[in-house]
């Protein structure tokens, strides 16, 4: 389906109607981003989103995905790609099959934290709706050569709580663990971290039974 013009013309408005120009080169220089910010915080997007989609009346799942795609990848500023993932969050789109394309390319063409976090939280719905396709999905992720699909993998049991399948976690950090990027590292300890909420000796008993990095250990371990 093509994207609804007006919802995404709409949705760049309202953005830079928000704009507060000032805020945008500390936003850049923070997320060492090449693409440009407007100056809105992410909280404001996903209001602004949200707004913007309840007063536009758009209930269609389809619809919803199209702007998305649109917004994510003919965006000029940072903001449109936040746009693009809250439009992906809301309740039409929860735990759909069809996104797994999108979250991986968000994955891949975003290429860094913030974007690939927020993409952690719709497969972690992936989890709860579709179990069984999911892990066979994250498992695939995990040997992935990008490291962006690996930490998607990693991070998508995060918030899981009671819910989070300890082996499939444990299978996804496997091929990551001897890898000495940080942004890998750090995400094996907060997903050990979150587990250890909930499970703490299974967390304990991980760390001692692996040969974690100082890094991961650490994060892994800090509340326990």
């Amino acid at each position: 389906m093509h994207p609804d013009p007006a919802l995404t013309a709409a949705v760049r408005a309202a953005l830079r109607a928000a704009a507060d120009p000032s805020l945008a080169p500390g936003q850049q220089a923070y997320m060492r981003s090449a693409m440009p910010f407007l100056g809105v915080r992410v909280p404001e997007v996903r209001r602004l989103v949200r707004a913007t989609v309840r007063d536009l009346g758009v209930r269609d799942g389809e619809q919803l995905a199209a702007a998305a795609r649109e917004l994510w990848d003919d965006a000029t500023h940072r903001e449109e790609r936040y746009a693009a993932a809250a439009l992906v969050a809301l309740r039409p789109l929860e735990g759909d099959l069809a996104l797994v394309p999108f979250h991986e390319h968000v994955a891949r063409t975003g290429a860094w934290w913030d974007h690939v976090d927020e993409a952690a939280h719709r497969v972690a719905d992936l989890h709860d709706a579709h179990p069984v396709e999911t892990a066979a999905i994250v498992l695939r992720w995990s040997v992935d050569d990008d490291i962006w699909v690996r930490r998607l993998a990693i991070l998508g049991q995060l918030g899981r709580r009671e819910r989070v399948d300890l082996d499939l976690l444990a299978a996804v950090i496997e091929p990551s663990l001897g890898d000495p990027e940080f942004f890998l590292r750090k995400v094996i300890g907060w997903a050990l971290r979150d587990a250890g909420r909930v499970h703490p000796d299974w967390v304990r008993g991980y760390a001692d039974a692996h040969d974690l990095s100082p890094l991961s250990r650490r994060e892994a371990l800090k509340h326990l």
